[in-house]
C-alpha cells in the first residue's frame, strides 16, 4: 500500500539494500524450489526493503529452519523498484520465487498473469491458519474468492506533523476535523511559523482515494478509474493555487531537500504518509513528530482502511505445503513478531501484536493511532486495485509534480493522466 510531498514515494522506492554476501544471504537460484535425497526441500523467498529489514527477516528465517529442519530458505532482497523489475522478469519466464513480499496494487496484475497460488487449499489442509488476524485483515489478500496473499502487517494513511510547529501555531488536530479546518490550520502555520503548512498532498494516490471515498467514489473500481476528469481538475487546480500561495511547500525546494522529507528539512509542518513510516521522521529529523487524523468532508467519514504488506506464493512452486508452513510461521509466530516489530507495519495477527509492545514513543503512537481507527469504527473495506494500479500510481505522482512545478497546465496534466491510466488499465 505510497505511498510524495511526504517521505516521498520516489525516495522510498530507492531504499538501498546492501550486498547479499555482507548479510550472509544466498542469491535466488533458478527453478521454483528444490529437493534433496534426505527429504529436505529448499524454497526461495524474496522481498524489497532496507538492510535492517533483511537482518530482521533472516533472524526470523533462522528460527523457522530450526523448527522445520527439512525446509531450507534461500533469500534475496532488493530496493522497491529493482525488486519489481526483477520479479517481473522472473514471473514472465516462469521462474517466480516460491514466496515473495507483495502489495495490494499487484494482486490482480499477477493474478491475471497466472503467477499467484491460491492458498485456500493449503489453509483447508491445515498448513496455514486464517484465524487470529486483527480487524478483518485475513480477507485482505482475497481476490474474487481466491486467497492470493496473507497480510504480515497493517498500516493506514495519517498526517505526520512536526509537533513543535503545530503547538506554536496553536493547532490541535482532532478526529473528525474537516478539510476546511485542515487548510485553515495550514494557513495559520504559514502565517505564524514562516513555513508551509503541508508538503503538498496532491500527488499521493492513496490520499486522493480517501478523499474520493469520503464522497462516495473511489480512485479505482474493479476494472478502471472511479473518478472523472472534472474531479481531478478540481483537486489539482486547488493544489496549484495553494502551492502558489505558500500554504503547500515550494516543490522545487522539496525536490532539492531529498532524500530528506519536506517536514524534516523544515520546509513544511506536516505531510501525509503511511502511519508506520513515522519512525523514519524521528531518525531523519531533529524535532518531535506525531500522527494526526485524516481530515473529513462531513466530520465523520475518513474513507480509511487498513492496508498491508503480504506474503504471496508462486503458482509454479513445487512445494506448496512447505510454502504455506513458512508463511504461517512468519505471520503467526510470536518471536517473529518481536523480531520484526513495526518494520512491515503493525503486526497483522493478535499473537504477534501482543508479542511486540513498542517502548519507543513513535511506536506507541503508531499502535495508538491504529487502535483509535478500529475503536472509532471508521475503517472500511479496501478499494479494489485492478491490474495496472502500480503504473497508475507512478503516473499520478509524476504528473502531479510536473503540475506543481508549473511544467504542465492543470488541464494538460489531467488529460495526460487519464490517457496513461486508461492505457495501463486496459493492457
Amino acid at each position: 500500500m505510497r505511498t510524495q510531498g511526504t517521505v516521498d514515494r520516489r525516495s522510498l522506492l530507492k531504499v538501498a539494500g546492501s550486498s547479499l554476501a555482507a548479510l550472509g544471504l544466498t542469491a535466488a537460484g533458478c527453478g521454483t524450489g528444490s529437493g534433496s535425497g534426505d527429504g529436505t526441500v529448499t524454497i526461495r523467498y524474496t522481498w524489497w526493503g532496507s538492510d535492517d529489514r533483511a537482518k530482521r527477516i533472516n533472524r526470523s528465517i533462522a528460527l523457522f529452519e530450526k523448527k522445520f529442519p527439512k525446509i531450507k530458505v534461500k533469500t534475496d532482497f532488493q530496493p522497491y523498484a529493482d525488486f519489481w523489475k526483477k520479479f517481473n522478469t522472473q514471473a514472465s519466464g516462469g521462474n517466480a520465487p516460491d514466496v515473495f513480499q507483495n502489495a495490494i496494487g499487484f494482486l490482480r496484475k499477477y493474478d491475471a498473469k497466472n503467477v499467484l497460488l491460491d492458498l485456500r487449499e493449503q489453509a483447508e489442509a491445515g498448513n496455514l491458519r486464517l484465524d487470529g488476524f486483527r480487524a478483518g485483515l485475513e480477507k485482505f489478500g482475497e481476490v474474487d474468492g481466491r486467497l492470493l496473499g496473507i497480510p504480515v502487517g497493517s498500516n493506514s494513511m495519517a498526517l505526520v506533523v512536526d509537533q513543535a510547529v503545530f503547538t506554536q501555531a496553536g493547532v490541535t488536530p482532532k478526529p473528525g476535523w474537516t478539510w476546511d479546518e485542515y487548510h485553515a490550520a495550514l494557513a495559520r502555520i504559514q502565517q505564524s511559523q514562516g513555513r508551509a503548512g503541508d508538503a503538498g498532498p496532491y500527488g499521493i494516490m492513496y490520499l486522493y482515494d480517501l478523499y474520493l471515498r469520503q464522497q462516495g467514489k473511489a480512485f479505482f473500481t474493479t476494472s478502471g478509474l472511479g473518478f472523472t476528469e472534472a474531479d481531478l481538475t478540481d483537486w489539482w487546480t486547488k493544489a496549484y493555487e495553494r502551492v502558489r500561495s505558500g500554504v503547500y511547500a515550494d516543490p522545487k525546494k522539496t525536490i532539492q531537500a531529498k532524500p530528506k522529507s519536506a517536514v524534516t528539512a523544515g520546509l513544511a509542518g506536516s505531510e501525509f504518509t503511511w502511519d508506520n513510516f513515522a519512525v523514519r521522521y524521528t531518525a531523519e529529523g531533529k524535532s518531535t513528530y506525531g500522527l494526526a487524523p485524516i481530515p473529513t468532508t462531513d466530520g465523520r467519514k475518513t474513507g480509511q482502511y487498513l492496508g498491508s504488506l503480504m506474503l504471496s506464493a508462486s503458482k509454479r512452486t513445487e512445494h506448496p505445503k512447505e510454502v504455506a508452513q513458512f508463511i504461517d510461521f512468519m505471520v503467526h509466530d510470536p518471536e517473529v513478531g518481536r523480531i520484526m516489530g513495526y518494520d512491515r507495519g503493525v503486526p497483522a495477527t493478535e499473537a504477534q501484536f501482543q508479542a511486540y509492545v513498542p517502548t519507543d514513543e513513535v511506536g506507541k503512537q503508531i499502535a495508538a493511532y491504529e487502535k483509535q481507527l478500529v475503536e472509532s469504527r471508521v475503517l472500511e473495506p479496501i478499494t479494489p486495485h485492478p491490474a495496472g494500479a502500480d503504473v497508475c500510481e507512478a503516473a499520478f505522482l509524476r504528473l502531479a509534480e510536473e503540475m506543481s512545478l508549473g511544467e504542465r497546465p492543470v488541464a494538460d496534466a489531467v488529460k495526460q493522466y487519464f490517457t496513461e491510466a486508461k492505457t495501463a488499465l486496459s493492457s
